[in-house]
Parts: structure tokens; C-alpha cells; sequence
């Protein structure tokens, strides 16, 4: 087995992280609700995700590209809606629009390398509303640090097959998300600390 084949079978190692970590936020919405995800980012991931599976059906070719967004967008539609998006529609529209500017409009006047190059710019920001919802809430019980270390072992795991495959603005973008959801990562195991601290303390004082 050669380099190249093995960095190309990166590929469907990093669908099926994707798929690992999509599904432990799903699960973890589901057990212990919503509080301190970010519906902007989930929105975002979504539309992003239909970006993606056109970008590998017509410029890329790419099955594991097209699989790797098909296979977890009805995950992110699910955890989008336990978000209750029509509770808040200002939120919904302005993330299409972003995605519109980043993606849509760079597609159609550069092509699809300006396409992707928007896209990673849309999925490093993506990830600043998650950011700032961990600032904001004390309580982030809600959002799963192992579906971000997986996003992020995921994501190098895309920057690998991208090498292999010589795609070089996805490379550039996925290495960018990857980074942002190291952060992410961090700053959830942070929250959930300091929330283990609150409920020993607690459990001192009325004891």
C-alpha cells in the first residue's frame, strides 16, 4: 500500500469521526438538553453540510466527501431543531446570509476554489457563536467535549485525505475549523468543571 492510498483512505476514517462525533452531541442534546450550544453554529453546519456534498458530487468527485456531510446532516437538522429554531428566526436568517456571502456568492463569481476558501472562512466563524455561548453561560451541560476533540481528530484526519488528493483550499479550510474546534473542545471541559465544582460545593453547603 502506497502513501497516496493510505492518505485517500484517510477519507473514510474521517466520515466515520465525523459521524462518531455528530452523534455524541446528538446524544447528549437528547440526554441532558440543549443548554449552551449554540444554535447559530448547528444552523451553520447544516447549510454548510449541503455546500460540502455538492462541492464532491460536481468539483471534487469525491465519495467520501459527499458521504461525510450526507451522512451526519440529519443529526445537525435534529439538533437544530431541539434547538427550537423558530423560536428564533433573526438567528436562522442571518446565519443563511452569512452562509450565502461566504459560500454562495465566492461559488459563483471565483468558482469553486472560491467557493471552498469562503467556506473555510464560514467554518472557522461558524464555530465564534459556540465560542461566545461558552462565555456567556455558566452552564454548558449541553454541549459534548467528545464530539469536538472528535471534530477535531476528524478534521486532520480531512487535511490528510486532502493531501493525498492534492485539494488544496479544502485543506487550507478544514485545518482552520480544525483549530476552532480544539478551542471549543477546551473551553467546554473548562465549563463542565466548574460545573462538577458548583454542585460539590453546593452539596457541602446543604450537607
Amino acid at each position: 500500500m502506497t502513501l497516496h492510498s493510505i492518505l485517500i483512505a484517510m477519507g473514510w476514517g474521517a466520515v466515520l469521526l465525523g459521524l462518531v462525533g455528530t452523534l455524541a452531541q446528538f446524544r447528549r442534546a437528547n440526554r441532558l438538553g440543549v443548554e449552551g450550544i449554540s444554535l447559530a453554529t448547528w444552523v451553520l453546519f447544516a447549510f454548510m453540510g449541503c455546500f460540502w456534498i455538492v462541492y464532491g458530487l460536481v468539483s471534487a468527485h469525491s465519495w467520501e466527501v459527499v458521504i461525510g456531510s450526507l451522512i451526519i446532516l440529519p443529526l445537525q437538522v435534529a439538533i437544530v431543531f431541539r434547538l427550537k429554531p423558530w423560536r428564533m428566526w433573526n438567528v436562522t436568517f442571518r446565519s443563511f446570509a452569512f452562509f450565502v456571502a461566504c459560500c454562495v456568492v465566492p461559488t459563483v463569481l471565483w468558482g469553486w476554489a472560491g467557493g471552498v476558501y469562503g467556506t473555510g472562512v464560514a467554518m472557522t466563524a461558524t464555530r465564534g457563536p459556540q465560542i461566545v455561548e461558552l462565555i456567556r453561560r455558566d452552564d454548558a451541560s449541553g454541549v459534548s467535549v467528545s464530539s469536538w476533540v472528535i471534530g477535531t481528530a476528524c478534521s486532520m484526519t480531512w487535511v490528510l485525505y486532502y493531501v493525498g488528493d492534492h485539494l488544496w483550499a479544502p485543506l487550507v479550510s478544514t485545518f482552520c475549523a480544525g483549530v476552532a474546534n480544539a478551542v471549543i473542545a477546551v473551553m467546554a471541559a473548562w465549563r463542565h468543571r466548574q460545573g462538577r465544582s458548583r454542585m460539590i460545593a453546593e452539596e457541602v453547603f446543604v450537607a
